[in-house]
Parts: structure tokens; sequence; C-alpha cells
């Protein structure tokens, strides 16, 4: 029995105040099925048991890849199914500065920010900052990576990285952000973007994206990668390469006084010599006080990106390439992206800042000496 905030016992004839809740409700993600004590919950267990059975039944299975599903009915692109039930939320020590969305998952601030339509240039003292938390979000990411293995699920790479955020004094970035349920992103195969971590493990041939963003000192680093899984096949493996070069394609072209519009007609040129497409419907933006700020930068061609490059300006691109169509879908959680027609997406960002000679990528994982 794990403690909760106070509701009425739901013991038969019981209106007590209750604080304890069913465990195998907990899992199952019912809500309201507290009891006022142990031996309430003992009398009632009999009756009370068939809600689980219920509960079962209702989410249904989630075929090929086990667990419950939470949508039944649900007409899913692609062979990728959700497994259920999710984990509770983790939780950030009081210790650890956070956003201003962390508790009540509304970004204030950041919507207040969009609304001056201005792209801000930090000063050398604020990018001197953010270098720091940039190189500490790249750690943190390699940590995820290197846990990535058949077997291990996405559920437990976001532990990973939610611990290894903490312990470096930072706030996982998605979490409660908008009301995000975990503290990474984590992507597979059809999904574009926005991956929610469950409890499906990682299959030999899959392609995973992981996408890490931390608060820290004030500041937000982003970056994610794509990383095949086991024994991926040569169409998969050319898709994850092709991405990462869109990525590079773009990064080139960063300077003062070039336009946001233009990195779009690099990557998609790019994507299109291998014969596959770019995602329209989501961009890259601008981070540092804000985990989403302008510039917004579309990764498609002929975009109408406004903006001109700015010494001081600090942005993310990342590129989301597709096998088949650019067109996505929306998963009944309002959070996972996937393709259209099922077939696999690819991604990969980073956070850079625009210099007097050029570009400087941030979250660029360091050279080995």
């Amino acid at each position: 029995m794990a403690p909760s905030s106070e509701h009425v016992c739901q013991g038969l004839n019981c209106s007590k105040p209750a604080a304890l809740q069913c465990p195998s409700c907990l899992k199952l993600d019912i809500p309201d099925s507290f009891f006022c004590s142990q031996t309430c919950f003992k009398e009632n267990w009999a009756t009370h048991k068939a809600i689980h059975k219920i509960a079962a039944l209702t989410k249904g299975p989630a075929g090929e890849e086990g667990g419950s599903d939470p949508w039944p009915g649900t007409r899913y692109t692609g062979p990728l199914r959700p497994f259920y039930p999710l984990t509770p939320r983790r939780t950030v020590p009081d210790h650890i500065p956070k956003p201003d969305y962390a508790q009540t998952g509304n970004p204030v601030s950041e919507k207040i920010n969009r609304r001056t339509g201005r792209i801000e240039a930090l000063p050398e003292k604020d990018i001197d900052v953010l270098r720091k938390v940039c190189q500490t979000a790249r750690e943190i990411m390699d940590i995820g990576i290197a846990a990535m293995a058949v077997g291990v699920t996405s559920d437990e790479i976001d532990r990973i990285i939610h611990e290894a955020t903490i312990e470096r004094g930072a706030y996982p970035s998605p979490l409660n952000y908008n009301g995000f349920k975990k503290s990474c992103c984590v992507s597979v195969n059809e999904v574009i973007c926005h991956g929610v971590p469950d409890q499906r493990p990682f299959r030999d041939g899959d392609i995973v994206n992981l996408d890490v963003s931390i608060y820290k000192d004030g500041f937000h680093s982003d970056l994610n990668e794509t990383v095949p899984v086991g024994n991926v096949d040569a169409d998969g493996l050319r898709l994850i390469k092709n991405a990462r070069e869109c990525l590079e394609k773009a990064i080139a072209l960063v300077k003062p006084g070039a336009l946001y519009r233009d990195l779009g007609n690099a990557i998609e040129g790019h994507a299109d010599t291998q014969g596959f497409s770019v995602v329209k419907a989501y961009v890259g933006h601008g981070v540092h006080r804000y985990f989403h700020a302008l510039p917004d930068i579309p990764h498609y061609a002929r975009n109408k990106a406004i903006g001109v490059m700015k010494v001081g300006h600090v942005f993310t691109i990342e590129p989301m390439i597709n096998e088949g169509t650019w067109k996505d879908e929306v998963w009944p959680d309002d959070w996972t992206v996937v393709t259209q027609d099922g077939k696999r997406s690819a991604q990969f960002e980073q956070t850079m800042v625009v210099t007097k000679t050029g570009v400087e990528v941030l979250t660029a994982r360091p050279v080995k000496k």
C-alpha cells in the first residue's frame, strides 16, 4: 500500500478519510481506489479485485508488442504499440533549481517571451554558462546511449537519464513541460519525436532516438541522436546516416547574416538524394533561459522562416528524416508523433551559438585527444 493524498475510503459502507491506495490499481493506472486502513482493504478485497479484471479487459492486449494498450480501437500506422502501464512520474529533489513549469506544467515565462517576437542575442557571459550546461547535457546523453541494448526498456533509459541529471544538480527539462510525464523522449522506429518512455523492451533491429534536455544554472540545453540497437538492416543504417548528414549540412551554413529559412533548403536537398522526406510539422528553436524560444527553424525547403542570424543567437537544428511520407499523426496521448505510413524516422539535434566567425556547436561530443 502506498501513501497518497486524502480521499474517501472505497470500502463498503465506509466513508472515512483514506490515504492508502491499492498497489494493483496503481500499476493499472486506476484512479480513486483509496482505503482508510489495511484492515478495510482486506475486508473488501473479494469485491474490489474485480475492478482489476475489468480494467485489464478494457485496455486489452497491445498486439505483438505485449503489455496493455490504453487506447483500444486506435488505428496505429505501423507495428509499434504502447506498452502500459507507465511508471509513476519521477521526482526531483527540492534543492535543485527548477523551471517555472515544474509544478504547474505551464511554461508561463516562455509564452510571455515568445509574444515579444524577438530573437535574443546572448552576451558572452551567458554563453560561458550555457556552454558548461550543454557539455553536461552531452555527458548525460552519452550515458543514456551507452545503456541502449536489446531487452532494455525505454523506461529504464528514462530512469538512467533522470538519475544522471539529478546527480549533476540539473532538472530534466521535459519533466512536466506542458504535462509531459517523463524526463526524456525516446522515439522508436516509426515514432518521429516526443516518444513517451514505457515498458516495451528494445528489439533487435530497432532504431531509437534519444532526446535529452536539461535545465541548470538558469539555462536549458537540448540535443538528440538516433542509434541502432542490435542488428539493424542496411536501409535503417542508411536512414540514420542521412539524418546525421542533413544536420551537418545545415550547421555548415550557420554564420552571421545567414537566413534561417535557407537551412531547410540544404536539409531537404540532401534528404532527397536518398529518396527520404523531411517532416514539416516540427521545427528547431531558440533555447537558453527558455526551453523553446524564437527563432523557429523549419527543416524543409522553401519555408518562410523569419530572421537573420546574429552573433549570440542560440538555437537547435533538429531535422526529422522519414523513409516514406513526411506526413505525421499523433497518438491519443497527445505526445507520440508517428509517421503516417508507419515507416521509420531518424533525427539528430544539436544546440549551437552563432559566433563572429561562424558557429560553435555547444552540445558537440568532445574530441578525444
